[in-house]
């Protein structure tokens, strides 16, 4: 569902017609071997694209122009191999849309010492020429990323990739649409927030269909279509006897199965890129969506409960950016603790939504009493995550300006059987620790939903931060909690 190759960035040298043809044309040269070289990284999962060198400030402009229209293009990487004066850059980066990367490199990655003359440091002047297009930018106070290093160097490559998968997560949002069905949850507070200011943020959409609508769908569901599914449900998932065909409970998995059918339908009708519902607003339906979601959520579907657009965008965002990754990302919510001083711990859940590109081993599909909604029984997938690195992030509706929190965190294998808990859960340890991690989280405000990511880093997320323009809060292994109290004092003045 989501390539990110189809995706490009654009690799863009800056020059002048001061040096002659000749230098010109090694430029040229040399650009074009470095975008084929990124192109062809591992690191980096889409299209870099090079683009004729830049001398003039018309073609700069131009070349902006070409970006902000260009569908696939999500990006630019930028390079001065000689020195562009930086008057020429204002006015294409004044309208520039797309973000930008600023590789600060050069061709050569040794200094030829036995050979080096002047014509050499005519051609190869990127140490200087780069200052000079970082500082206009810093003028123009454009937010953008710098790398430092040679292109070949996978560190440099490394960093460029991260920055092109927050690109991608950006570029997904622009003019994506999120459905509603229902309200959020009531009186519950972090769920609410602008979602006119997120569309003029963000570039997304969010608006509530009725879940008459929704339901109109899925009741015209055809048999043979829940036959079918219903199959694959077999072929994948271990199933409770219960829910076998001639089982006291098949009737309940092919009303799930009716609903899953229904919700894609109405998905993909409509070019959504996510959605929420909430209990509390499902009437018509037989029971809760649960393995319908989940399954949704698997195939690259944004989602998050109770009516929580903000948490079922970011959902889809981080998707979009561990694409291609091992691990998945994930709806998810902080449900208990264990606070056992010698191993403090916390369990990961939802009542039914967690998606299953999170299991360690092969779901179970069962079905059990849900306390809440007043529906049917539910149909869930149940299984554990596995352990290792991994991160909560969180945006939340600040009033004044919206804030992404991170926190990186270590997830455990889960070691206990859980009988009766009839969930998916995941298992973890906040970074630096618990009471620091935990009381961090709260200080900032962070939402009790969150996106949990086995495969993204702190570093994807503060890109994308950046890429967006909002607040970006990281809680890591180097939080101390006097500091993070001072640094949201100092952003609260910021962003007045």
């Amino acid at each position: 569902m989501i390539n990110l190759k189809e995706l490009e960035v654009w690799f863009v040298t800056g020059s002048q017609h001061l040096y002659g043809e000749e230098t010109l044309n090694q430029v040229a040269q040399h650009s074009e071997q470095i975008a084929s070289a990124l192109n062809t990284s591992k690191e980096i999962p889409v299209k870099v694209v090079f683009k004729p060198t830049v001398k003039t400030t018309e073609e700069i402009y131009s070349i902006c122009q070409d970006a902000n229209i260009a569908k696939n293009c999500i990006g630019l990487i930028t390079w001065m191999h000689t020195f562009s004066p930086g008057k020429m850059w204002i006015n294409g980066l004044k309208i520039l849309q797309k973000p930008m990367l600023h590789l600060h490199t050069q061709f050569n990655r040794d200094i030829p010492w036995e050979t080096m003359d002047m014509d050499f440091m005519n051609l190869n002047q990127s140490a200087h020429g780069d200052r000079e297009f970082g500082f206009i930018v810093s003028r123009m106070r454009i937010d953008r990323k710098v790398v430092v290093g040679h292109f070949e160097d996978e560190e440099a490559q490394r960093e460029i990739g991260t920055w092109a998968r927050a690109t991608a997560g950006w570029h997904d949002w622009q003019g994506a649409k999120f459905a509603r069905f229902g309200d959020n949850m009531r009186f519950v507070a972090v769920t609410e927030g602008d979602k006119v200011e997120a569309e003029l943020k963000f570039g997304y959409s969010v608006n509530t269909y009725g879940i008459g609508d929704l339901v109109k769908v899925i009741n015209a569901t055809s048999a043979a279509a829940i036959d079918q599914l219903i199959e694959e449900y077999n072929d994948s998932y271990m199933m409770a006897e219960s829910l076998l065909k001639g089982g006291a409970q098949f009737s309940s998995l092919k009303e799930a199965a009716k609903i899953e059918i229904g919700l894609r339908t109405f998905l993909q009708q409509g070019n959504f890129k996510g959605f929420t519902d909430t209990f509390e607003d499902l009437h018509g339906m037989a029971q809760l969506p649960g393995i319908a979601v989940q399954r949704l959520m698997a195939e690259g579907y944004g989602f998050a409960g109770e009516g929580d657009w903000k948490t079922a965008a970011l959902v889809r965002a981080m998707k979009v950016m561990g694409s291609g990754l091992p691990g998945g990302n994930a709806f998810m919510e902080d449900y208990t603790y264990h606070f056992n001083k010698e191993n403090p711990l916390v369990l990961g859940s939802h009542m039914l939504e967690v998606d299953p590109v999170l299991a360690n081993r092969k779901p179970t599909c069962e079905i059990h009493p849900l306390g809440i909604g007043g529906k049917a029984d539910p149909v869930r997938l149940v299984f554990n995550a596995g352990g290792g690195a991994a991160l909560n992030a969180s945006i939340v509706d600040m009033g004044n300006r919206f804030r992404l929190l991170v926190n990186t965190v270590e997830a455990v294998e889960i070691e206990h059987d859980l009988p009766k808990l009839p969930v998916a859960r995941v298992l973890w340890k906040p970074l630096p620790d618990m009471k620091t991690g935990c009381a961090a989280w709260i200080y900032a405000g962070g939402a009790h939903h969150t996106c949990f990511s086995q495969n993204l880093t702190a570093e994807h997320l503060q890109d994308f931060a950046a890429i967006a323009g909002v607040e970006c809060i990281t809680i890591d292994a180097d939080t101390k909690l006097n500091q993070l109290k001072n640094e949201l004092k100092w952003n609260e003045a910021a962003y007045k």
